[in-house]
């Protein structure tokens, strides 16, 4: 919770008068008069409690008491037409008349910025458990990928040399803002409040965090990215051995990708005698799911070596033959959407092929939204234009060029569509349309005459389903 002067003034019945500082700063301490020396916070309103007689006498000074007392708010019980005129006259805000008396109003004021102040620190702890916990599970870039969505702005980590880590939010479009200001070079910023974070003491800085909060009114995104950038240097000076580990099977995929007798090679090193193996690519609806810590459960279960690795949100690897309708079977009764694709099985000479099937399968599931493709069981027109370069699948999508974008025509290349799909069966096509069979009788025509094309013959109604699959690609 962030109180601002205006906020404060409702909770003590009292009105605003506007004349230095605004009703929508920001409060961060209260004093009293006798107290003022010097402004904590430039940024943060102090509130400045005193008497009538007491406000009136500071109002008038021409010292140092006075001019500091334009940086503040002032706030009194009285709230009668001297004082009013007094704090105008002066260039000073203040919160006149409020309900609470002289004796109470600063051990009242002092009690809600407690309360405040507390549900602040609150927050920047629950904020820390959460950022530790993505840290176990995400490492450094689950850490930032929070932190910018808990200050809702955008992060960017940079290296001592100013290279970057990673980047969440916009991080990623203000890397040259974020470089400038880290190191202070001479370039225009457009974003003027970003903060910089030293990971790392003082004479052993690893990173750079430089954050973007969208409204750090409270100052919580500043000592939230502040402990943020602690964790970060614990996160970046521990050794992680599934680290190492991830990164030894990748370097391991891409050997056995590249085929031959170094495949071969390093499969049976790594324990694994088979002569065939089948690859898998899957991918998820949804970034929240862990998909490499889910292969490797599952594969544990299944009792087989790990061959696979992460790759751009995906998990490739490849799985003993007889294993891969188990594989599929998890896949299928997750909780949430995964999908599955599944080469055809290969020698360990020549598993690029496999993988490569795989990732159309897995393309074809996302597509089709279905949870589970193998290679064998896609279409052949999949085949067909898996073989066909971009300008020949064009050509075959230009024979439907006289029918016009849907809408015009009446929709005929949806109709099409539609009654390609129905083997031509009238009545059915006309249901999942919405229109008469006559109508549809009468948009066929038309189709046939734009065309030059027979729905009542086989080679032209598989041309013009050819050509609506080219116009999908």
């Amino acid at each position: 919770m962030v109180r601002d002067v205006a906020s404060v003034a409702r909770y003590l019945d009292a009105e605003v008068v506007v004349a230095g500082r605004e009703a929508a700063a920001p409060v961060d301490a209260v004093i009293g008069l006798s107290e003022l020396a010097v402004i904590a916070h430039p940024r943060f309103v102090t509130l400045v409690t005193a008497t009538a007689d007491d406000a009136l006498a500071a109002l008038g000074e021409e010292s140092d008491r006075g001019r500091l007392l334009r940086e503040t708010v002032l706030v009194t019980h009285a709230g009668d037409a001297r004082i009013r005129a007094a704090v105008a006259d002066a260039g000073v805000t203040a919160i006149v008349g409020a309900r609470p008396d002289d004796e109470l109003l600063h051990p009242l004021l002092t009690a809600l910025l407690a309360v405040d102040r507390a549900a602040e620190e609150r927050a920047v702890t629950s904020a820390m458990r959460v950022l530790t916990l993505a840290a176990r599970r995400s490492g450094v870039a689950g850490v930032v990928a929070e932190l910018a969505h808990r200050i809702d702005g955008w992060v960017v980590l940079l290296d001592r040399h100013g290279e970057v880590i990673t980047t969440a939010g916009a991080g990623s479009l203000h890397i040259r803002d974020a470089v400038a200001v880290a190191f202070g070079r001479p370039v225009r910023v457009r974003h003027r409040e970003l903060q910089v974070h030293p990971v790392g003491a003082s004479d052993d800085i690893d990173a750079l965090l430089v954050t973007a909060p969208r409204n750090d009114a409270s100052g919580r995104g500043r000592e939230l990215a502040s402990q943020t950038a602690a964790l970060l240097d614990l996160v970046l000076r521990t050794d992680d051995p599934s680290r190492t580990e991830r990164l030894g099977r990748s370097v391991l995929i891409d050997g056995l990708i590249e085929g031959g007798a170094v495949a071969a090679s390093i499969l049976h090193r790594w324990g694994i005698r088979e002569r065939t193996l089948t690859g898998f690519v899957l991918t998820a609806r949804t970034s929240s799911v862990d998909l490499e810590r889910l292969v490797a459960l599952w594969f544990t279960e299944l009792a087989v070596t790990h061959v696979f690795t992460e790759r751009s949100g995906s998990v490739i690897g490849f799985v003993r033959d007889d294993l891969a309708d188990a594989l599929a079977a998890r896949v299928a009764e997750y909780s949430l959407t995964l999908f599955l694709g599944i080469g055809s099985p290969a020698p360990v000479e020549t598993l690029d092929r496999t993988a490569g099937e795989a990732r159309q399968a897995v393309d074809v599931a996302g597509a089709e939204g279905r949870r589970v493709v193998r290679y064998e069981s896609i279409s052949t027109i999949h085949y067909l234009f898996e073989r066909l370069d971009t300008a020949t699948t064009r050509r075959i999508a230009h024979l439907l060029d006289p029918l016009g974008e849907d809408g015009a025509e009446g929709g005929l290349t949806q109709t099409l569509r539609v009654f390609l799909a129905e083997n031509g069966a009238w009545g059915v096509s006309a249901s999942r349309l919405g229109i008469h069979r006559q109508t549809l009788a009468a948009r066929i025509r038309r189709i046939e005459e734009l065309t030059g094309l027979s729905m009542t013959d086989a080679d032209d109604r598989a041309a013009a389903w050819l050509a609506l699959r080219a116009m999908q690609r």
